[in-house]
């Protein structure tokens, strides 16, 4: 297959997208990790900056600690989704079924679920940014992310975003 072009003619490989990813809602997830993917196999940047419910994805279950803590962090920390799998849908969740649908009709269609696309864009180099302001006032750690998530400051974010040829808002 040819080389895909943009309007303009030029090779979209070495183009770089920046997606801010401010929901922490399964299908606004999934579909800011399908254009992830996407981007990759086109041979894209990939930078995601994920700030307040945008940092739930990131969460590490495993890695969850309490200590040193204020008694709000904890009980935030506690309530907030701990991960990937725990992200409920934006619409129609229904208490968790409206969700296990879904993951049900993307099983009968052979879909990757949200950790495969998180987990693909990972080993094929998106760059996962955490805000540093997000996680302060939220009360999580760098520690208890996914390997690999770097902190930025919304100014760091913006100066990489002024660079990119896609900016998108999730």
């Amino acid at each position: 297959m040819e080389c895909l072009k943009n309007n303009s003619g030029d090779n979209i490989a070495g183009k770089k997208l920046s997606l801010l990813l401010f929901s922490c809602e399964y299908d606004k997830a999934l579909a800011a990790l399908i254009l992830a993917n996407s981007a990759l196999e086109m041979k894209m940047t990939v930078n995601i900056f994920c700030a307040f419910w945008g940092l739930c994805l990131l969460r590490d279950p495993n890695k969850i600690s309490a200590e040193e803590k204020t008694a709000w962090e904890k009980m935030f920390g506690l309530v907030a989704p701990q991960g990937a799998d725990e992200l409920p849908l934006s619409r129609l969740n229904l208490a968790g079924l409206g969700k296990a649908m879904l993951q049900e009709m993307m099983k009968d269609h052979d879909s990757p679920d949200l950790n495969d696309f998180l987990h693909n864009a990972q080993k094929k180099g998106a760059n996962f940014f955490a805000c540093k302001l997000s996680l302060d006032v939220m009360g999580f750690e760098l520690e208890e992310l996914l390997p690999g998530v770097e902190v930025l400051t919304a100014q760091e974010y913006l100066q990489d975003a002024l660079t990119a040829d896609i900016q998108l808002f999730i």
